[in-house]
């Protein structure tokens, strides 16, 4: 059986990554520069794989090192978790949290976000904001902020707002095209739609009381504001949020098409992997967002904008 790997060992490795700099991760982890090299030398025998490519310039991760950083950072976290359990002499939080969220731009959750970290100082707070759909257990993240309608086996959800994916178009694109009145027309009809797990353009849109519905997409955005002017455009018939257009729906603006045939309910939720003790960083962020929600992810101008239900 292969030797395991060091703690000083994966050390070495994650702020060699993270800083991008053998002689960066020396004075973070506080060694000398060579230090830093025997030791991802030694963790690289040990493994039978070569980790990091080094040039005079910069260093990067081969195709292994990228695979075993995210398992070498979860690690080290419950390293730190587990001092920090028995050192820990008060309540204050301590930890890392990672989140992952779609780009928000309401100054209400940036705001959310720095109080949190100013109340809870002994927190290092990892944000990532991206349409990608992250692997919460195997990217190891604590949290996601996610619109949606599927929950994956192994998480747990906190519900925020639930919500309606209804089909809209404009007058004008249903006075030149038509309005579909069956799911076959809707297939000679333009969609504009967003993408399955944040990846690959949707190919079906959910049927009212289960189901699909087979569409051919001709546009496809990861935002729905953009989804949303694509339609009022005139560009074709747009799946999102009934709380987002119910304005102007109202207003004339849009129009609600096949509404006794697409539909699905959403929610905008937290998740998190299932445990069976969830760390006190997590829950605090949670009960932070929970507080934060109400009023917020609700309205037409909701800023969960990029993303896409899926």
């Amino acid at each position: 059986m292969a030797e395991a790997p060091e703690t000083a060992e994966l050390l070495a490795f994650t702020s060699a990554v993270e800083t991008a700099s053998l002689s960066a991760a020396a004075r973070r982890v506080g060694v000398p520069r060579a230090t830093i090299g025997r030791r991802l030398a030694r963790l690289e025998e040990k493994l039978g794989a070569r980790l990091l490519r080094r040039t005079t310039r910069a260093l990067t991760l081969t195709d292994a090192g990228e695979a075993f950083y995210r398992h070498a950072r979860i690690a080290l976290d419950a390293v730190a978790q587990a001092e920090s359990s028995v050192q820990q002499r008060d309540d204050r939080i301590r930890g890392t949290l990672r989140v992952a969220i779609p780009p928000i731009g309401d100054p209400g959750f940036h705001a959310m976000v720095a109080d949190f970290a100013r109340a809870h100082p002994d927190v290092r707070l990892l944000v990532n904001a991206s349409t990608r759909h992250v692997d919460l257990r195997r990217e190891g993240y604590d949290l996601a902020l996610r619109a949606g309608t599927i929950l994956e086996p192994g998480l747990v959800a906190r519900t925020l707002v639930r919500d309606a994916l209804i089909a809209v178009a404009s007058p004008a694109y249903l006075k030149a095209h038509g309005t579909p009145r069956s799911a076959r027309a809707l297939r000679q009809h333009r969609c504009l739609t967003g993408f399955d797990r944040g990846e690959v353009p949707r190919t079906h849109w959910p049927r009212r009381g289960g189901g699909k519905v087979s569409i051919e997409s001709q546009f496809v955005a990861n935002d729905l504001q953009l989804l949303e002017a694509a339609a009022l455009g005139g560009l074709g018939i747009a799946l999102v949020p009934m709380l987002m257009v119910t304005p102007r729906l109202e207003r004339g603006e849009l129009v609600h098409v096949l509404p006794d045939l697409i539909r699905e309910e959403a929610r905008v939720a937290l998740v998190y992997p299932e445990k069976e003790f969830l760390p006190p960083q997590v829950r605090a962020f949670i009960d932070a967002v929970v507080a934060w929600a109400p009023g917020r992810l609700t309205g037409p101008r909701s800023e969960l904008r990029n993303a896409s239900p899926r």
